[in-house]
């Protein structure tokens, strides 16, 4: 069933060349998943979550969610209790596993052993997917946040002084 596109365009849009959807106004029936494949696809995106992810101690999944749902502080508290239950039980274990496995080396053949750590991926990306779902049921009512705001706001959420520079190169990548 095909729906109207002029809904999801803002005043003045139009389509053509080099449009591109605002990130932070959420599409009409685009769900979280959808619209952070959209997102993540992005010049710049991967590299900055994976640099708060790793650098900073920071889940992507509630960043990108925060932007999408700009959650009242309720709702983005229940969401890190979710996500840090998530992540301590499910996530992290299989991050572990995976990163482990990326190293070679005796008795395992290295054809075997990428194998697995494949498999592992895939349940690791499948498991963020669960907890987008999960965290797409506590979302408010959607609006067009200000998106370094939303970012900087999860991060004191998440208990963590936010890393400003790493932010807004998130911000502007999703821009």
């Amino acid at each position: 069933m095909s729906r109207p596109v002029r809904p999801e365009l803002g005043a003045g849009e139009t389509l053509g060349r080099g449009y591109r959807p605002d990130p932070r106004r959420r599409a009409v029936g685009l769900s979280l998943w959808d619209w952070t494949l959209e997102v993540y696809a992005r010049p710049g995106v991967p590299e900055a979550t994976l640099e708060l992810q790793d650098e900073h101690g920071l889940n992507t999944s509630l960043l990108l969610w925060a932007v999408w749902a700009d959650p009242d502080p309720d709702a983005l508290a229940n969401g890190v209790q979710t996500t840090v239950r998530w992540d301590e039980t499910v996530l992290w274990p299989l991050r572990n596993v995976r990163r482990t496995l990326k190293t070679g080396g005796p008795p395992f053949p290295d054809a075997a052993r990428e194998g697995l750590r494949e498999d592992v991926k895939a349940a690791e990306l499948r498991a963020e997917r669960v907890l987008m779902e999960a965290l797409e049921t506590l979302a408010g009512k959607a609006s067009e946040p200000d998106v370094l705001g939303a970012l900087t706001r999860a991060s004191w959420a998440w208990n963590s002084a936010p890393p400003g520079e790493a932010l807004r190169r998130l911000a502007k990548a999703m821009a």
